[in-house]
């Protein structure tokens, strides 16, 4: 039996022989990077973009894609892709009932297109990877912001480049709010903090190395652009909201100090109740909210966020709190909230109004079945045997109906992990090899993690737009690789 470092091996890298020269694959694996002391540089908050004007129901932004040379390692200017110039981009803070309307130059030499994973958007705005904004172009995108309170994020999807395009830095969060946000006691401004975690290759010059599906290779870790940072925090409750933004690693973090999480939303919006976490799994595309508490640390402690399911003991630590002498008091907005006594007229055992459109409520009109696989003879991964084609629809779906996906892991034999993201839709994850998902896990979710071998059901109800949709694992280097097909919404 194979197991992923040997599949690499027999496949990925073979794959990428045929596009990288072989003096760049050589240099890619020989050249040593410089070393970066861990926790030696402080945290990047990424800046929120401002609208640059408002009216009554809509807010607009412009934004420049281009490359930018950026410190991200000390003292090394590192040619990057940017949004504004931002590594990650700016973050967009926007709130339900409020549009917001992007403008997206592109100041790159080739195409690109930007996806805001996880909105439900026409799709005209949804950035498909065959709609690209041509160089010295722009491209005006509209999100409705018509869903609940949630941490979205947005990056490139250009067909065939969006892996190497995100790697080099086309990302940024999406944080969007609702009323029932600003009623729960959660923490805000400073307090509230969007944390971008990715796996990156320098070489010897402090460059950024794409090799396509060298996930043993990435020896760095880069939380907002900076590698394995410290964060000086005060002696107060944070809303961290986690986003794996990486191609291809894969996170379980833990509190070094045994300390647990109050995790309250998922990739889609909150939880209808909060789960006590001591570890959460994150793989790429997957978002987490939690709740940290740092009031009762004594000042000068230093506690690590690190990732135990780490392939290699130098990415195990990622991320130091280092915590300071600041904000003991205890207010109603700084303490850990009770979701079931808070004051506000709260569902049963759980938040107002949720879930209001859970596609478990809905009646099933149709079961699909979906295998995703590395076809080594072809060196292509594929679903139900195929590349990706734009001129294919692999489902059509009339408007209103609720699904079941059943999706498969075919590649146990090689030992290789994929995740399945639709575009669009919020769903819920019904079971896994016969096994109810943890609530925490199930809903709402765009994005579901496929260990090899794993059978998931998902439940998925397509009421919104019209129109044709990507869905493919976000392991960004498979999808790259031909592992997304297509699904077209039509009128009932």
């Amino acid at each position: 039996m194979l197991n992923r470092r040997d599949a690499i091996k027999l496949g990925s890298v073979a794959g990428a022989a045929l596009i990288f020269p072989t003096k760049q694959l050589a240099s890619a694996f020989s050249d040593d990077p410089p070393q970066v002391p861990p926790f030696s540089v402080p945290l990047s908050i990424p800046p929120v973009l401002k609208p640059t004007r408002s009216t009554a129901d809509t807010d607009y932004y412009d934004m420049r894609i281009a490359e930018t040379e950026l410190e991200v390692l000390p003292g090394i200017r590192t040619r990057t892709l940017t949004f504004n110039g931002s590594f990650p981009g700016p973050t967009i803070r926007a709130r339900r009932g409020r549009a917001a309307v992007v403008r997206q130059v592109n100041g790159l030499p080739g195409p690109a297109t930007v996806h805001l994973h996880g909105a439900d958007v026409l799709p005209s705005s949804d950035g498909h990877p065959m709609d690209p904004i041509a160089p010295g172009q722009a491209r005006v995108y509209r999100y409705p912001n018509d869903q609940r309170a949630a941490t979205l994020w947005y990056h490139d999807h250009t067909h065939h480049l969006e892996g190497e395009q995100v790697y080099r830095g086309l990302s940024g969060a999406y944080l969007l709010s609702d009323p029932v946000d600003a009623l729960l006691p959660l923490p805000g401004g400073e307090f509230d903090v969007p944390l971008v975690l990715r796996d990156a290759k320098f070489d010897s010059r402090g460059q950024l190395v794409f090799v396509p599906d060298d996930f043993m290779n990435r020896p760095t870790i880069l939380v907002n652009g900076r590698p394995q940072p410290y964060f000086e925090v005060k002696r107060k409750l944070y809303r961290l909201r986690l986003i794996n933004g990486s191609n291809l690693e894969m996170f379980r973090f833990r509190l070094s100090t045994g300390a647990t999480f109050l995790q309250i939303a998922s990739d889609g919006g909150f939880l209808r109740v909060p789960a006590v976490r001591q570890e959460i799994d994150l793989w790429p595309a997957e978002r987490a909210e939690v709740l940290v508490d740092f009031r009762s640390v004594p000042p000068g402690t230093a506690i690590v966020l690190q990732n135990v399911a780490a392939l290699s003991e130098n990415k195990r630590d990622i991320l130091q709190f280092r915590v300071g002498a600041g904000g003991l008091r205890s207010t109603p907005e700084s303490v850990v909230p009770d979701w079931n006594r808070a004051r506000i007229p709260f569902a049963p055992g759980g938040i107002p109004g949720w879930p209001a459109n859970d596609p478990a409520r809905r009646e099933v009109t149709r079961t699909r079945r979906f295998v995703l696989r590395l076809d080594l003879a072809r060196g292509q991964f594929v679903i139900n045997d195929k590349g990706f084609d734009p001129d294919r629809v692999d489902a059509t779906i009339e408007h209103g109906s609720t699904e079941i996906w059943e999706i498969v892991n075919d590649d146990a034999a090689l030992g290789i992990q994929h995740t399945m993201h639709l575009h669009l839709v919020q769903f819920r994850v019904l079971d896994r090899n016969g096994r109810p998902e943890p609530a925490y896990d199930s809903y709402p979710k765009d994005t579901v993690r496929l260990f090899p071998g794993d059978v998931v059901r998902i439940q998925a109800t397509f009421d919104s737009h019209l129109g044709r949709y990507p869905f493919h694992c976000h392991f960004l280097d498979h999808a790259t690789h031909s592992m997304m097909g297509q699904f077209e919404v039509v009128p009932r």
